[in-house]
């Protein structure tokens, strides 16, 4: 590899790297007590609500830097509603399908506002932040309300029992076979796809990386993949949050890769003007990507409602903020139309490992709240900075 291809892969993989070497930071700094199977465990578990409130908010960003403000009020508003269904004897399904029909409708209700009258997206989501917070007191009417619907704790990742069971090993010897076999078919998949992609590519003359390039990352991403999967089988597992979470990032990878609307967001955010002129309405990509945001708030108010067993009136404080930074610092531009599923995952990671190791570590929230201002503030230096260069 020349140097010109060295620096366009470092400049590929920054997030990458910086997350490689802050785990080997943490890893040293506890003492490895951050690498333990129940850490990671932990990490996908404690953090399923900023991988599915990221996924929305990048939909969002990508039309031009908007974001969504309100999303903390909505999963609180929505495992409220979901807690108080289920404490009135409601079943599971119906208190998810209700859950997810208000994260719906609060989405129509601001896309409406955002994209067919022009409100500016931070006032409309600031308004519904305040809005949606106050909602969920009412419904809580100030007090906690516990979960004990067993068969909704399992599915959604709330209780002991939150994990897939070993179809493959029965649980012999504490190793769970189910979870490696998962890893090991995986990474083949991943494998299979990534040379198929190269040689397309390759074939039809487009500007690829380097074949050696292209095998340092498979190997580097496989065997994390086998390390992360390795580890969970020696705790118990897959949990099922972590089923949910790979559902909806590959789902929507796969809708802003290969899709139409996923083409728009891109499109819309790079130049909305010269969008419109090409015939796409942009007031459908706006209303729909907020539509989507609220969709998937109220999934992570099942998910949060879950992993708590009670729906409290505090809860989704400062979610928003996470999300809106698990997406900058994953590549995705403050100016709209630049962002991926897979750098947002980077992004989301990096900060559960920061908010992980330095809980492990015993250090003050509040300083690592400023650790977590200075990793955001340094991405976005490094977009306009990038730009500027461009």
């Amino acid at each position: 590899m020349n140097s010109k291809s060295v620096t366009k892969f470092l400049k590929k993989n920054t997030m990458t790297i910086a997350l490689i070497l802050v785990i080997i930071f943490f890893a040293v700094g506890t003492q490895g007590k951050i690498l333990y199977a129940q850490n990671i465990n932990n990490l996908f578990s404690q953090n399923g609500y900023v991988f599915i409130l990221a996924t929305g908010m990048l939909c969002c960003i990508l039309t031009g830097g908007n974001i969504d403000l309100s999303v903390g009020s909505v999963v609180c508003l929505c495992g409220g509603i979901g807690a108080v269904l289920m404490d009135n004897g409601a079943s599971g399904v119906v208190a998810f399908i209700v859950m997810m029909l208000v994260g719906i409708a609060i989405g129509v209700f601001q896309g409406f506002w955002i994209a067919y009258v022009n409100v500016p997206p931070f006032i409309v989501t600031l308004a519904g932040m305040y809005a949606f917070r106050g909602l969920s007191n009412v419904v809580l009417n100030g007090y906690s309300i516990g979960v004990s619907n067993k068969a909704f704790l399992n599915v959604f990742g709330g209780g002991a029992d939150c994990y897939i069971p070993d179809f493959i090993g029965k649980g012999a010897a504490g190793f769970n076979m189910t979870c490696m076999v998962a890893g090991i078919l995986i990474v083949v998949v991943m494998v299979i796809l990534n040379v198929k992609t190269w040689i397309s590519r390759k074939v039809k003359g487009y500007t690829t990386q380097s074949a050696a390039s292209e095998v340092g990352s498979l190997i580097v991403l496989s065997a994390v993949i086998l390390y992360l999967t390795w580890k969970l089988s020696n705790y118990k597992g897959i949990p099922t949050v972590l089923l949910w979470i790979l559902g909806v990032l590959l789902i929507y990878h796969y809708i802003t890769q290969k899709t139409a609307i996923g083409r728009y967001l891109y499109a819309v955010g790079g130049n909305r003007k010269a969008t419109e002129l090409s015939g796409v309405n942009t007031k459908n990509v706006f209303f729909i990507a907020y539509v989507n945001m609220g969709l998937l708030a109220g999934l992570a108010g099942v998910l949060t409602l879950a992993r708590a067993m009670q729906g409290n009136p505090t809860f989704g404080q400062a979610y928003e903020m996470d999300a809106i930074a698990a997406c900058f610092i994953g590549g995705a531009s403050a100016y709209g139309g630049i962002g991926t599923i897979p750098g947002m995952f980077i992004g989301a990671i990096l900060l559960g490992v920061i908010n992980q190791g330095m809980s492990i570590m015993g250090v003050s929230s509040n300083y690592q709240s400023v650790v977590k201002g200075l990793v955001l503030l340094v991405a976005i230096i490094f977009d306009v900075m990038s730009k500027k260069k461009e």
